[in-house]
């Protein structure tokens, strides 16, 4: 069995000393840009970024209010540079699957062109509903293709061996979550990214 996890650290950790000016990092700008726009974020609020990299989206949205930011990545190099870069952040080593963090702690999660990495969306999908506290909002930047795109891409992307799952519609992310409480609240598509918002309803 392929280990997504073990692959995406490998990729990850890499890319990190210099990732903004890598091509992940270039392509990656516009879905941080659209998702730092559209979060409803208030003062005071608990955000964790899930995927967070080195650190930039979380950043950029603790810009937005004064925010306990917390992101976590597979990648201990991406960690590493992102708590020299915002040290008023706090980051930590973690996958998608088991989030170091207690029930109904987190006002929001955010997930940014990482969610086709996630070997078990299930699983994340339960420890999202597991750490946010009711009402509370997921927002997932992923990339947006076509059916018939989907169908070509995703038996290629694994082959790559970078940590690449599978590409999702927004209406296959949003059966994911409503099994677990979740509704969906809006879908915003631009260009080849799409930007769902969740909220936990139970």
């Amino acid at each position: 069995m392929t280990d997504f996890n073990a692959q995406s650290k490998k990729a990850y950790d890499k890319k990190a000393s210099d990732y903004d000016n890598t091509l992940d990092g270039r392509f990656t700008k516009k879905f941080k840009e659209l998702l730092t726009a559209h979060v409803e974020v208030k003062d005071n609020y608990s955000v964790l970024d899930v995927g967070c990299g080195n650190g930039s989206l979380l950043a950029d949205i603790s810009k937005l209010e004064t925010v306990q930011g917390y992101g976590v990545d597979i990648s201990g190099e991406m960690i590493k540079v992102a708590s020299k870069k915002y040290p008023q952040l706090k980051f930590q080593v973690a996958g998608c699957e088991q989030l170091p963090f207690g029930d109904a702690t987190m006002d929001i999660i955010t997930v940014c062109a990482a969610y086709h990495h996630f070997p078990d969306v299930c699983a994340f999908a339960k420890e999202a509903a597991r750490v946010l506290k009711p009402n509370a909002s997921l927002y997932i930047a992923e990339i947006y293709l076509p059916k018939a795109l989907r169908v070509v891409c995703n038996p290629l992307i694994r082959l790559q061996r970078a940590g690449d799952v599978k590409f999702y519609s927004a209406q296959e992310t949003i059966e994911t979550f409503a099994n677990v409480g979740f509704e969906a609240a809006s879908v915003v598509k631009e260009g080849n990214v799409q930007i769902i918002k969740l909220s936990r309803i139970r």
